[in-house]
């Protein structure tokens, strides 16, 4: 028996297989918990976060309404370190409810990917 975790962890690892960030197109990386929604940037060749933003503080609104803004955080936040293109990396989630919240809100941000 496959538990979630474990089919989350081998999709991940078949994704991870096809996809790696650069310095000049890093890998933005969602990961969902129950309450909260996290994004980084991530210079694969380095392993270092170039940047990052999340939802923790933020009130008012669905968590779908709140993962957007994330997503329009982070653009924003990616744009300033100098970040306009992005491999997006749904790290294992179905691109579907806040993971896409995410995507729409980055995109509506400026960010191209």
């Amino acid at each position: 028996m496959v538990t979630k975790l474990q089919r989350r962890q081998r999709i991940k690892t078949r994704i991870r297989g096809k996809i790696s960030g650069s310095a000049a197109r890093p890998r933005m990386t969602v990961f969902r918990s129950n309450k909260q929604i996290y994004v980084q940037f991530v210079d694969d060749t380095t392993g270092h976060t170039l940047a990052s933003a999340s939802s923790k503080g933020m009130t008012g609104g669905t968590k779908c309404e709140i993962s957007e803004k994330v997503g329009e955080l982070a653009a924003k936040k990616a744009m300033e370190a100098g970040i306009t293109t992005v491999v997006f990396d749904r790290n294992g989630y179905l691109f579907h409810g806040r993971v896409k919240s995410v995507a729409d809100g980055a995109r509506k941000a400026g960010l191209k990917f």
